[in-house]
């Protein structure tokens, strides 16, 4: 059980902690203690593992440290530290992975780098410092969340993290946190971070306080204390006056309070700090200590986390048989005096982090660069690996020193895949520090290139552009070294995700027009970036030929998987126009290239398998759109480009709705939505919101406003820009107001999605979109515009000759003709849709469709063919996890029972009802939970009582008696 001093003045927040300690795995699942330094943040944290563990919660401690910062998950690493390495183990790979990061740091290394958890998908405990291969973060907090739902379902009353200090954590732990924020977890664990407001990233604000809105963050706000708390319970007896000065000079802060009075008792008089501030007060308390006990103190400031013994001793001592124990004594002797204190591992921390900060501030320059330089020496002489030993070879640095660089640099490729801000900031270090020579030139544009990769994946897209355009500039005219074609290829990348595409086409036609030409290997690379950067800025046509150079090029280079790119690239952009003849035929082409290729092949390009996959969805060829994505992730989750992970998961995610399997397509695109966050791209996150809100739309009730939400937050990222995708947002967008509620707001996104003439809308969708605007325009009375937009519906339709866009095209015709007063016409139209989506596959749509022809179709005057329209749509609607269907359904026409076949049980008409709409008797047997030979079984009465020998013949006479 937690040692405790009484907690002062707390009761408030104490009671609400208290109601979270008492129903772990709920709501909220995180908590966060914000407050000034020295506010109680710390002791109330300690508080409320001391009454974790008195409930039988398992606990585990991570402290951030300022000196610790671009170690990746160095705080999540730290908490894990606490915890057996045996029952991490017990848990399977991703728990052996945190293991192993966590029994090494109790021995003052951050991982062995023998362990190898990359055959993981963890990949998050080998961050902590293990030298994993290519296994990208986003996989890392899944599997981490996974670990964290085990441990809380292996550990008793459930599991308690307390993570102290995190404004001061690694950008890999803060992506981490913020992962688990959006994506409670299913398991009693609670975790509570401790941080200070004002010092506080603004990702992790927001991160936090879009928690706090969704109810998943409980935040409490730590105050002063006041004059009572501070006198009566830290200061009992002392003289009012003097008491009432201490409270003012300290504005309630305990740890000022105590310090001013630890003062006084020292025999300094009034309130006021001394000339020295605080830290002067902390530093007072090291006055009696020798010099070889201030030397280990400072030492122990130096090393944070990683100060165990044999560290302590490679920094305080020369070699010597003496040395241990002479160590030993000084550790006790500053036990003794409160100053450190021991932690689980066998190492030791300063007592309070504002201690540290004062003793490692007030260590000389020279000294503490001498400190971190042994450090270093030690750490790699244990075999600590680089992502460790990089902050103090960092902190050790005068100037260029290359062995140092070299450490630094091996950092960073540790770190590209599962920590690319400490990639960028390492390499940053050693580009700070590269001499400024021409010798050096060569070596300085390609490090520069490599921290705008990193910065790219981090998100940080607005700097890595502007690097590269330094990169660029900084090049001679007559460069031949493939430098300026792969930074223009990566710049026009990130203008293209920062929505600039004609900047982006501009930048990489005026490379390719250069003299001397690039290279053709150079050339292939520049054109495929123009296929994908100019189809959102110019019409597809516009750059055709030029995508069909790089075709023929890298063709004659033997180049397939750029073949195959291109290909891709061309199938996609006339799918888009609604090329349709065009598109299949490059997309059968596309196809045959990639699936001739080996993962190898794709790996350093998958993007022609999202590209391809895209494709085909808009060709309505689901089943390979689907294959092609899921390939297209397997590639990218095993270290391929992140950026295109959420356009495989989107488009996985719209082929599972449209085929309404709805339940899943929310897992991928809240996992695409967490990769687009992470990634930091407007025009991204705005793409992958309004999929979101597709999804949403369809798989919430009537009423409900999340799709709406996210459609708003969509648009709201996606800006005043004018392109392809930013179209696509207000769409959605305009389907979203529909749904709730809004026909005029509809209207006016959909004509801002396309303009007054709708040229804006895409092609080969827009029947589906002209649904939204004939709908609002019924809804409104605009009989006569909703005429013409059907009519437009209809003659893309028959252009495109896609069931799915047909079907909307006969939707958007029998919406005229109901809003006319012509129900029976209007609910053969929508038979049809039914039939056309069926056939392509699109259950979605052939539900939406059934139900409404089934309301049609009663008030038409035949209640017989409406039921059973009624329930096949209503069938397909619940199957799928359509709640707006389902809702729809009972809206529409609710079913009342209908009259029995005659001499049939009511088992055997339920049966003979579902064999009338058409299930097989394995589906049967599903539906009713009955095995198949309990249902032949009735079958052979059914038959037997009706007189009837096939399943059409008993389908036709049970229809007949259906209302």
């Amino acid at each position: 059980m937690t040692d405790r001093t009484p907690l002062v003045g707390r009761e408030a927040e104490l009671d609400r902690l208290d109601a979270v300690l008492d129903g772990p795995g709920g709501p909220p699942g995180v908590v966060d203690l914000t407050g000034a330094a020295g506010i109680g943040k710390s002791r109330l944290l300690t508080e409320v593992c001391g009454r974790a563990e008195e409930r039988g919660l398992t606990v585990l401690r991570g402290r951030a440290t300022e000196y610790e910062r671009h170690i990746p998950f160095r705080v999540f690493g730290d908490a894990f530290a606490d915890l057996d390495p045996e029952l991490l183990r017990g848990l399977g790979a991703p728990g052996a992975a945190w293991a192993a990061s966590a029994g090494a740091a109790a021995d003052g290394i951050s991982a062995n780098p023998a362990v190898d958890p990359a055959g993981a998908e963890a990949g998050a405990g080998a961050g902590a410092g293990a030298g994993v291969s290519a296994v990208d973060r986003f996989a890392a907090h899944r599997a981490t969340a996974r670990l964290l739902t085990a441990l809380g379902g292996r550990t008793g009353a459930g599991l308690l993290i307390s993570l102290d200090d995190l404004h001061w954590a690694d950008p890999a732990s803060l992506e981490l946190l913020d992962h688990l924020v959006r994506h409670p977890l299913r398991a009693p664990v609670v975790i509570v971070v401790a941080r200070r407001d004002r010092q506080t990233a603004p990702s992790l604000a927001a991160a936090l306080t879009r928690g706090v809105d969704t109810g998943a963050v409980l935040r409490l706000d730590l105050g002063p204390l006041t004059e009572r708390a501070c006198v009566e319970q830290l200061a009992p007896g002392l003289p009012p006056d003097r008491a009432a000065r201490l409270y003012a000079a300290s504005e309630g802060n305990p740890l000022y309070f105590l310090t001013l009075l630890q003062g006084q008792g020292q025999g300094r008089s009034g309130p006021a700090l001394p000339p020295g501030g605080l830290g002067a007060l902390l530093l007072d308390e090291l006055t009696p200590l020798s010099a070889a006990q201030r030397r280990t103190a400072e030492a122990v400031a130096v090393l944070g986390d990683q100060a165990t013994s044999p560290l302590l001793l490679a920094l305080t001592e020369p070699a010597s048989a003496s040395g241990p124990e002479r160590l030993d004594a000084d550790l006790g002797v500053l036990a003794r005096r409160d100053l450190i204190r021991p932690r689980p591992g066998g190492v030791w921390s300063l007592r309070h982090p504002v201690l540290r900060a004062a003793v490692y501030e007030d260590t000389g320059p020279g000294r503490r660069a001498a400190l971190h330089r042994r450090a270093a020496a030690a750490l790699a002489a244990a075999g600590a690996p680089a992502t460790v030993r990089a902050h103090h070879v960092e902190r050790a640095l005068t100037g260029w020193e290359p062995e140092a660089a070299a450490v630094l640099l091996e950092a960073a490729e540790q770190s590209e895949t599962t920590a690319p801000a400490s990639c960028a900031h390492w390499l940053e270090v050693v580009l700070r520090v590269l001499p400024d020579t021409p010798g050096h030139a060569a070596r300085r544009r390609d490090l520069m290139l490599k921290r705008a990769r990193a910065l790219s994946v981090c998100g940080e897209l607005r700097a890595s552009r502007d690097l590269l355009h330094e990169v660029i500039a900084g090049l001679p005219a007559d460069d031949g070294s493939g430098v300026r074609a792969a930074a223009v290829t990566l710049c026009a990348s990130m203008e293209r995700h920062l929505g600039q595409y004609r900047a982006s086409v501009a930048l990489l036609r005026r490379a390719l027009s250069r003299r001397p030409a690039p290279a053709p290997a150079d050339a292939v690379a520049l054109g495929l970036e123009l296929g994908s950067s100019a189809p959102h800025a110019l019409p597809f046509p516009a750059v055709r030929a030029e995508v069909l150079r790089t075709l023929e090029l890298a063709r004659a280079l033997g180049n397939e998987p750029a073949a195959a790119g291109a290909l891709a690239v061309s199938a996609l952009g006339e799918a888009y126009e609604g090329n349709t003849a065009a598109a299949r035929e490059l997309a059968d082409r596309a196809a045959a290239c990639v699936d001739a290729l080996t993962d190898r092949d794709l790996a350093d390009q998958c993007e022609p398998l999202a590209r391809l996959g895209w494709a085909e969805f808009y060709l309505e060829r689901y089943e390979d759109a689907e294959r092609h994505a899921d390939r297209g992730l397997a590639i990218a989750r095993r270290g391929g480009p992140l950026h295109l992970l959420p356009h495989l998961l989107m488009c996985k995610a719209i082929v599972h709705t449209h085929a309404c399997r709805l339940p899943s397509a929310l897992d991928l695109v809240d996992e695409a939505e967490s990769i687009a966050r992470g990634i930091g791209s407007d025009e991204l996150l705005g793409l992958v919101l309004a999929n979101k809100a597709q999804v949403l739309i369809a798989a919430r009730p009537p009423g409900d406003v999340s799709a709406l939400a996210a459609a708003e937050e969509a648009v709201a990222a996606a800006g005043a820009r004018t392109s392809w995708w930013t179209s696509l947002v207000w769409c959605v967008m305009s389907y979203a107001a529909l749904h709730g509620g809004d026909p005029v707001r509809a209207r006016s996104a959909m004509l801002r999605a396309g303009g007054a003439d709708l040229s804006g809308l895409q092609p080969s969708m827009r029947p589906l979109f002209l649904e939204a605007l004939v709908t609002a325009a019924v809804t409104t009375g605009d009989l006569a515009g909703a005429q013409e937009w059907a009519a437009l519906a209809g003659r893309d339709a028959e252009r495109l000759g896609l069931p799915v866009q047909r079907a909307a095209a006969l939707r958007c015709a029998g919406q005229v003709l109901a809003g006319s007063g012509h129900p029976a016409a209007a609910a053969e139209r929508f038979a049809r849709a039914a039939e056309e989506a069926g056939r392509s596959g699109a259950v979605l749509w052939e539900a939406q469709s059934l139900l409404i022809g089934a309301s049609l179709t009663a008030e038409a005057g035949d209640p017989a063919t409406a039921s059973a329209m009624w329930r096949r749509g209503r069938r397909l609607a619940e199957s799928g996890g359509s709640l707006l269907l389902t809702g729809l359904a009972d809206l529409l026409l609710p079913p009342a029972p209908p009259p029995r076949v005659p001499g049939l049980t009511p088992r055997e008409h339920e049966i003979a009802t579902l064999v009338a709409e058409g299930l097989t008797t394995p589906a049967i047997a599903a539906r009713l939970y009955l095995s198949p030979r309990t249902v032949d079984t009735h079958l052979s009465h059914i038959f037997r009582k009706t007189g009837v020998t096939t399943r059409s013949a008993l389908a036709a006479l049970t229809a007949r008696h259906l209302p």
